[in-house]
């Protein structure tokens, strides 16, 4: 995801990091952040997991998930391993 951030931001590529921890957590989410380096982009909590309201919306039923969505707002793509958001990101903004 840096590496994605870094070679597609300027172009318009933004990510949205949704959390799932809850409040006994959050000190360690807030610490992960910092640590691996993740503070370019935008991070968000409900802190709640049991009623977090983005589960619900995007249908998340495990994790890491992440939804590749478009300018108008539609997905792309969904669960993108082992390259495939590089290729997909390729795909956009190199054409």
């Amino acid at each position: 995801m840096v590496a994605a951030y870094k070679a597609y931001h300027q172009k318009g590529f933004e990510i949205l990091s949704v959390s799932l921890d809850t409040r006994t957590r959050e000190k360690a989410w807030r610490k992960a952040i910092t640590h691996d380096h993740l503070e370019s982009w935008a991070h968000v909590a409900d802190l709640d997991h049991e009623i977090n309201s983005v589960v619900t919306l995007y249908g998340v039923s495990g994790i890491p998930q992440n939804f590749l969505i478009g300018p108008d707002g539609k997905i792309i793509a969904r669960s993108l391993r082992d390259g495939e958001l590089e290729k997909q990101l390729s795909k956009i903004f190199n054409n």
